[in-house]
């Protein structure tokens, strides 16, 4: 099934190409308009790809238990009938049936709407948004196809005629095909499925059929298209986050669940329309009706050189998709997983750039991270490349930073706060080079990492008093001593007792001061370097109990995607704050 996928991804580029072309050149004649924007384009095929991903582990799970039940209840397993021409049309006429039913409760019930939200939260409308599909929607989907496993239809019937029905959907998702007369009232046409995309009152929740509209009619949801539609979602995402846009309705409903007081109205949040909230959230709920008058684009704005470094990105992720999709039925589970996070991350760091909430180099730096995991695991090669490459990169952008901010030409606390996250990286380099170096460089490269947890000590020490939060501190100690103390009959040395001692007592120093300024501090970044802090300390952890304990399974990926966290969050967060300090209250709690 993915390799199909991998076929058919020229032919919907092409498409999507000509759908381009021929709209901008109407819009130069003034016949029509271009429907597309890059910013838009990228996040809804990225959330394609992100589905296909997700799709190789979901899938298991939704096609094992249609399989499953086959294999137990099917009534009439006759494959023989099931695979002649009439066999299949009927098949697919059963499909487009469930599908309705499907989709229609992915509208009408909060918990589907959370899922099948994705495909709805782009304001444009084009082939492109066609391949805009949830990442979430194989979990609770296959409920709804039960009843063709029940009938007897073979799971490999079932997989052709899903696939069928899903290509058929491309072509409906575009504004330029008009009306196309008797073909609109049996079918669903480009017309048809406009009007199901679009948010204005009297085509709310309307024509939810696959390729049959029938159901529509037979079943009293289906609207004509009359008035100009607009598209997207009455609670418009504003983000090109593709991790984002699958959890928001997840995360909305949880939040609601929690706020409300009885335990039925906790669960019938996820089980009535999205829009729903029971008496004491409604009396609450201070959000104005929504007005179509009032719906603004959401459109952040990018400079040529962010377009064309946006647009090369996403090149390469849909080679690296394309190329992950081709193998993934050669790959063992875990290393498919490990696939899906690292594709995930790249994806979720191109979204985040494109809405200015990670630079260029901060992308290459998560991607290089991603490569870094994978060569750790035999997926890639050039490990000795890719894991110094990580920390080199962010020192780049630390330096430009610096250049940029000019703020080393004066002693400032600007300046302090770069030259010292400066130093905890170039350090934390080293740490990098001497632990791949062959020989016995274990102690050079924990000197090197003790010394650049000193930087980040200083650092944290800026805008907050030395351990704020003496709780934190007390409870970070213990937990670094317990650590030590499992150690020590491990450690065969006495040389190397003093300098693991020595560092466990810094790294949880380090933790407590970050603890400590995240409490005086109160925003978000200093709470996200506190996080960092201590995903720090868990990977040296590991580093500990795989080197001196007992090994641990896949030790290098564990190893290195909780150190290469800990570094880009600690970066991005320090560099983001205003003039390299984020603005404070020195009271403690």
């Amino acid at each position: 099934m993915s390799k199909i996928i991998v076929y058919a991804t020229p032919v919907f580029m092409l498409l999507i190409a000509l759908e381009f072309v021929w709209g901008y050149l109407r819009a130069k004649r003034g016949t029509g308009h271009n429907t597309y924007r890059l910013n838009d384009s990228i996040n809804s095929i990225s959330l394609g790809m992100l589905s296909q991903i997700s799709g190789i582990l979901t899938k298991l799970l939704s096609i094992g238990i249609y399989t499953a039940v086959f294999s137990v209840v099917a009534i009439f397993p006759d494959a023989v009938f099931w695979n002649t021409w009439y066999g299949l049309l009927l098949a697919l006429v059963f499909y487009d049936l469930c599908y309705y039913w499907n989709h229609r409760a992915g509208h009408e019930i909060a918990v589907f709407w959370a899922a099948h939200v994705v495909h709805h939260q782009s304001q444009q409308y084009n082939l492109s948004t066609a391949l805009r599909q949830s990442s979430s929607g194989a979990l609770l989907g296959w409920i709804f196809y039960i009843p063709m496993a029940l009938a007897g239809v073979p799971p490999v019937v079932f997989g052709i005629v899903a696939l069928i029905d899903l290509l058929y959907q491309f072509w409906v998702h575009t504004e330029q095909v008009g009306k196309l007369g008797w073909f609109d009232r049996v079918f669903c046409s480009p017309s048809n499925h406009r009007v199901h995309h679009a948010v204005n009152d009297p085509y709310l929740d309307k024509n939810y059929g696959g390729i049959l509209v029938l159901w529509d009619r037979m079943f009293g949801t289906f609207e004509e298209e009359k008035e100009k539609c607009v598209y997207g979602t009455r609670g418009l995402l504003n983000s090109w986050d593709p991790v984002w846009a699958n959890l928001e309705i997840y995360a909305l409903l949880w939040q609601r669940s929690r706020a409300t007081r009885y335990w039925k109205d906790k669960i019938l949040i996820w089980l009535k329309p999205a829009g729903w909230l029971p008496d004491d959230l409604a009396r609450a709920n201070t959000k104005p009706a929504f007005s179509l008058a009032e719906v603004e684009l959401y459109n952040p704005p990018l400079s040529p050189a962010q377009q064309w470094f946006a647009t090369a990105q996403f090149v390469l992720m849909l080679a690296a998709v394309s190329l992950f999709l081709w193998f993934a039925d050669s790959l063992s589970l875990s290393h498919t997983a490990i696939c899906c996070v690292a594709l995930s991350s790249a994806l979720w760091a191109l979204g985040c750039f494109m809405q200015s909430k990670l630079s260029m180099l901060e992308v290459l730096m998560v991607e290089a991270a991603a490569c870094a995991c994978l060569s750790a695991v035999g997926l890639l090669p050039w490990f000795m490349l890719f894991k110094p490459l990580v920390m080199a990169i962010g020192l780049v952008c630390v330096v430009l930073k610096i250049l940029q901010s000019r703020s080393l030409q004066s002693i400032g606390r600007a300046g302090l706060t770069h030259g010292l996250l400066l130093g905890a990286m170039v350090f934390s380099l080293a740490g990098d080079v001497f632990l791949m170096l062959p020989g016995d460089t274990f102690i050079p490269g924990l000197a090197s990492f003790l010394v650049a947890h000193i930087f980040y000590i200083a650092l944290f020490k800026l805008d907050s008093p030395w351990f704020a939060s003496r709780k934190a501190l007390f409870a970070v100690l213990g937990v670094g001593a317990m650590m030590f103390g499992i150690l020590w009959g491990n450690l065969p040395e006495i040389a190397l007792q003093a300098a693991v001692a020595a560092y466990v007592s810094v790294i949880s120093l380090m933790v407590a001061q970050a603890i400590g300024r995240a409490l005086v501090l109160k925003n978000t970044s200093a709470r996200w370097v506190a996080l960092a802090a201590g995903i720090f300390m868990l990977s040296d952890t590991m580093i500990a109990i795989n080197k001196f304990l007992l090994p641990l399974p896949m030790a290098d990926l564990w190893i290195l995607a909780t150190y290469y966290a800990a570094q880009i969050l600690i970066m991005h967060h320090i560099l983001a704050t205003k003039n390299g300090n984020a603005p404070a209250t020195h009271t403690l709690n």
